[in-house]
């Protein structure tokens, strides 16, 4: 999908749904000095053109309970298997990855440069939990060779908030 031209009033737009996406039309539309039509037809336009994703409630992991964050670099096979199929079958990558969809503890991946293959930020209630996740999951499944583990001490910034320039 092509960029599209975004404007200082859109990111005055996007900035304040950053913030707090629950605000009225109405409400953005005063803070940016705009009647509420064009405002509305402006979040509507970065909608449609899939600049605003959605709309979702933030939640605080560890009054979830979730208290132990880690990152797990994971390596996959890369020889013998599915890879290597001519007849257009799964790869090895395929099978990581839509095994990833299915685990709720695996709150992001991204394919990555280096060494590793893939990296996993993983949110689980405890070091049990994720020993479980590990064994059962991550080091059973079939195409993956190697996990390097770091875990998160401290969380000196996080925020969702895209940088507007």
């Amino acid at each position: 999908m092509a960029n599209i031209e975004i404007d200082a009033i859109d990111r005055r737009i996007l900035a304040i749904l950053q913030e707090n996406g629950r605000l009225s039309n109405q409400e953005i539309a005063e803070r940016i000095n705009l009647s509420p039509s064009p405002c509305l037809r402006r979040i509507r336009r970065l909608e449609e053109s899939g600049v605003i994703r959605g709309y979702v409630a933030l939640l605080d992991a560890q009054r979830l309970g979730l208290d132990l964050l880690a990152y797990v670099n994971v390596r996959l096979e890369k020889r013998g298997g599915p890879a290597l199929s001519p007849r257009g079958e799964a790869t090895h990558a395929d099978l990581f990855r839509a095994a990833v969809q299915t685990w709720p503890e695996v709150v992001a991946c991204h394919a990555m440069t280096g060494d590793m293959d893939y990296l996993l930020r993983v949110q689980v209630e405890d070091m049990a939990h994720f020993s479980r996740f590990v064994q059962d999951q991550l080091l059973h499944h079939p195409s993956v060779i190697d996990v390097k583990t770091s875990f998160s001490l401290e969380t000196i910034k996080e925020t969702t908030a895209l940088p507007l320039l």
